[in-house]
């Protein structure tokens, strides 16, 4: 009996190299927290068509929005951990989320293991025509001048936009008030008007109005200068220290088995240095970014610190059900 069990056992051993070396032998399921047409979809298509090609097996993007990206990413963490759920995360899912819910029905430490992060995202600081701050040290010595008279929009309380924005605030040592809107059109929309006078949006949706005269681009808030615009300054050459932009990556459930993690992050590395992939994210406003499933987590880690501290800070730690 004894030396049958061992013979069973030495059988399951032997055969898990075998089970990575297959993969994937049928579809993947691609889970994107967000509704088909917006930024986040088209970057997991970007990404998922070449990627089905290298792994020669399809890959279905699963569109499942709602709740900040919570529904689709908790259905992601209880997904099997057998490598054919991937989730398409972002700074609100994994870092942001954590803190500002009360009840969060998954945990990003506990329940995922981090893949590899696919990109950066710019975010510009932009303001109305009629204000007349010309550069970011202008802007901050206008905003002290007249502490609570300024304003600014965002896509609604917790996303990007509020939260790079209350963090310059934060660092600059600022009173800016934030005016909340149901959508980033919106929002854009009361800025070209000059019923807003400050936002901080996704490069890729502001680009339009800047180069059309409507509002007036004052500095990328990443952490460097952009290739698309190399003559806007950071924030944080003003303002030292500050970065705040908007990422993209890839996770899997926690115990997917170590071969199939690192293969799926080999061929998205491979993808990432592709000219024609960099160009088509640099046309998203996106910088690739790549690396090893160890450099995501403690990205993650680094991020979620970041937005912990400013949510607390900013009194919206737990403020969400």
């Amino acid at each position: 009996m004894f030396t049958r069990y061992l013979l069973l056992l030495a059988v399951a051993v032997l055969t898990l190299p075998v089970q990575a070396q297959s993969y994937p032998n049928r579809p993947i399921r691609f889970v994107v927290p967000f509704p088909p047409g917006g930024g986040t979809d088209t970057v997991a298509r970007l990404i998922s068509q070449p990627l089905a090609e290298r792994l020669k097996q399809q890959i279905i993007i699963d569109n499942r929005s709602g709740a900040n990206a919570i529904i689709g990413t908790d259905i992601g963490a209880k997904a099997p951990p057998d490598g054919y759920t991937w989730v398409f995360c972002l700074p609100a899912s994994v870092s942001v989320n954590p803190t500002l819910y009360r009840n969060l029905p998954y945990d990003p430490a506990r329940d995922f293991s981090p893949v590899i992060q696919i990109n950066t995202i710019a975010l510009l600081l932009t303001v109305a025509n009629a204000l007349p701050a010309k550069n970011v040290a202008e802007l901050v010595a206008l905003a002290k001048a007249k502490p609570g008279s300024l304003n600014y929009a965002s896509s609604g309380n917790g996303g990007a936009a509020h939260l790079a924005m209350a963090l310059f605030n934060s660092m600059a040592g600022l009173n800016m008030v934030h005016v909340p809107y149901k959508g980033g059109g919106p929002a854009m929309t009361d800025l070209i008007s000059g019923q807003i006078q400050i936002m901080a949006g996704p490069m890729i949706a502001a680009m339009p109005h800047v180069k059309s005269g409507r509002v007036r681009a004052l500095a990328v808030m990443s952490h460097k200068r952009i290739q698309g615009m190399p003559d806007l300054p950071t924030a944080g050459e003003t303002v030292k220290g500050y970065e705040s932009s908007i990422w993209h990556g890839v996770l899997m459930p926690k115990g997917v088995p170590p071969a199939i993690l690192r293969q799926v992050n080999r061929e998205i590395n491979e993808l990432l240095k592709l000219p024609e992939v960099r160009e088509r994210m640099a046309g998203q406003g996106a910088e690739t970014v790549g690396g090893s499933p160890e450099d995501f987590a403690a990205w993650i880690k680094t991020d979620t610190e970041k937005y912990s501290k400013l949510l607390k800070q900013i009194g919206l730690a737990g403020t969400e059900k």
